[in-house]
């Protein structure tokens, strides 16, 4: 359950980061819907990081470490 959430939530990220390259096409810069479409992409994978690391912490995920 734990990596659907994941998943969206990465998708969600990417099509925020989309419909700000279509606004930044279309608008010429003439409005802020970029700038609320980028801020809404970081708050967003901040979300994501802050998901991650709790799930890390209360078990639903493990971690696999970097095997040499």
């Amino acid at each position: 359950m734990a990596k659907l959430l994941i998943g969206i939530a990465f998708s969600a990220i990417v099509l925020s980061l989309g419909s700000a390259l279509f606004y930044l096409m279309r608008d010429r810069g003439t409005s802020n819907k970029t700038v609320k479409a980028l801020a809404l992409r970081v708050g967003l994978s901040i979300l994501l990081f802050v998901s991650l690391l709790l799930a890390n912490r209360f078990g639903l995920i493990e971690t696999t470490g970097v095997r040499y």
